[in-house]
């Protein structure tokens, strides 16, 4: 599935792949977020860190209609307010796609698969 962007130039698809690697990149700017977790890989209560090049896999974005809603799955740090740091990446992800791609979000529903002490 795409989102497909028009202007008086011609059309734009944009894959739901891209779309979860620019709110991947968002999210991981912001504090708290220690990286993200793949959605299946819970396994003994341990979690992996995705690497860069697959913040991808940490991500679903699920177009209803003309409504996208967006799921991640992220590992926070230890001593954060788990709330606030998912209102911050909740605004974050909102505010980049709308700048980046033009495009509005309907939800941005975030899921804690652990917490991590950070080296600091």
């Amino acid at each position: 599935m795409s989102i497909e962007v028009k202007n008086e130039f011609g059309k734009i698809d944009i894959t739901n792949d891209v779309i979860a690697q620019v709110v991947g990149e968002a999210a991981i700017e912001c504090y708290g977020i220690v990286g993200m977790a793949s959605r299946h890989q819970i396994r003994d209560g341990l979690t992996e860190i995705l690497r860069k090049e697959n913040y991808g896999r940490g991500v679903i974005v699920r177009n209803v209609g003309e409504a996208t809603h967006i799921d991640m799955y992220v590992i926070v740090g230890y001593g954060t307010k788990i709330s606030e740091v998912a209102y911050q990446v909740q605004s974050k992800v909102k505010y980049t796609l709308t700048k980046t791609i033009g495009m509005t979000v309907k939800s941005v529903n975030i899921f804690v698969q652990g917490v991590r002490v950070t080296n600091l």
